[in-house]
């Protein structure tokens, strides 16, 4: 494991923000069950420290906090005394846990139709997010989540965390893969690239330099919300363009329910797109875990030709894919059958 040393990092300015836009746990008897035979969903709690030892140039408060997350998978996985593999579902800017993890559209729940195929997921609340409650939006920053993915990852390796509202055993993991969608790919990248901890990483609608200009303009607006004060700020003008930077082709249903779990997001996250940005130019080389790499032909949020920007010179592996006719929320747009078809074909090829 790599942890880089930790220096003091600068404050952002007005300015610098506007440049960095624009680029549970229950007892088992109280587990919920799926109907789909042998699936358990448990809320679990991870104790995490708001730091930044990346070098994604950015400042949070250095506080202590629980991530709010949950455990879906086979039953005698999450149930068990260790885990083959887990994999941890990080979300974007615009969403939260519940984009994994949409049990009220049982078709397109991410996590439950990986378990039914034997896998298990952290599906998380990344700090600022959802049950992960963090008082001040500009207490944490990209940095940041990603030196709290870390921990997660370190906490998931060892055991350390714990189910709510039980005492028993949480299980230990093997192997870990990070799958991450649009920012939430961002901090997976930025978290394999520093510390060299995890076995795969899957990074869905994300490019390091092919972002297109809808991309450019809404991280701007966000920007100049926050720098003019605010520390949160909601993605999207409207409904209706929040339904547009994310979905082509989902179902109706499936988008409002999308639009009613529509949050608002940490002010600190988007301002330090900038720097995270400027790092990966370092960090995508570093990193040496295989690589799954998908886009939807049309996501709003990339150009034409993202899936050959990417710089895994390192990697053991690099595999792309795009999905036709799908925008940028892969796992719930009407192809999300193909979507999770090619990540668990992927999965089986990883080595242990």
């Amino acid at each position: 494991m790599r942890r880089p040393t930790r220096s003091t990092l600068p404050a952002l300015t007005a300015a610098t923000a506007l440049v960095a836009g624009a680029l549970t746990v229950l007892s088992p008897a109280a587990a919920t069950a799926s109907p789909r035979t042998g699936v358990i969903s448990r809320p679990v709690r991870i104790a995490v420290e708001n730091t930044n030892a990346t070098a994604a140039a950015c400042v949070p408060d250095d506080g202590s906090y629980t991530l709010h997350a949950r455990l879906v998978g086979p039953r005698r996985e999450v149930l068990g005394s260790n885990l083959p593999r887990v994999n941890v579902l990080v979300h974007d800017l615009a969403t939260g846990s519940w984009f994994w993890n949409l049990r009220r559209h049982p078709a397109y729940d991410y996590a439950g139709r990986l378990a039914a195929h034997g896998e298990t997921s952290l599906v998380l609340d990344r700090l600022g997010y959802g049950a992960s409650r963090l008082p001040d939006g500009d207490a944490t920053c990209l940095g940041a989540q990603a030196d709290m993915l870390h921990q997660v990852v370190q906490h998931l390796r060892s055991g350390h965390y714990r189910f709510a509202g039980s005492r028993a055993a949480t299980p230990a993991a093997q192997h870990v893969v990070l799958q991450g969608h649009s920012v939430g790919a961002a901090i997976a990248e930025l978290e394999a690239g520093t510390f060299d901890d995890v076995d795969g990483l899957v990074l869905m609608s994300w490019t390091d330099d092919g972002a297109s200009q809808r991309a450019v303009d809404e991280a701007t607006r966000q920007s100049s919300v926050c720098v003019r004060g605010d520390d949160y700020v909601r993605a999207g003008r409207s409904p209706r363009d929040y339904r547009r930077l994310l979905f082509v082709t989902a179902p109706a249903g499936v988008q409002r329910s999308a639009l009613a779990h529509r949050g608002a997001e940490p002010c600190g996250d988007p301002l330090s797109l900038g720097p995270v940005l400027a790092a990966s130019a370092l960090t995508t080389r570093e990193v040496e875990a295989p690589v799954l790499l998908l886009f939807g032909s049309r996501d709003a949020l990339t150009r034409h030709g993202a899936p050959r920007r990417q710089r895994f010179s390192s990697s053991a592996s690099v595999t792309s894919h795009v999905v036709r006719g799908a925008g940028s929320a892969l796992p719930l747009e009407r192809s999300a059958g193909r979507t999770r078809a090619l990540v668990r074909h992927w999965l089986a090829g990883l080595p242990g």
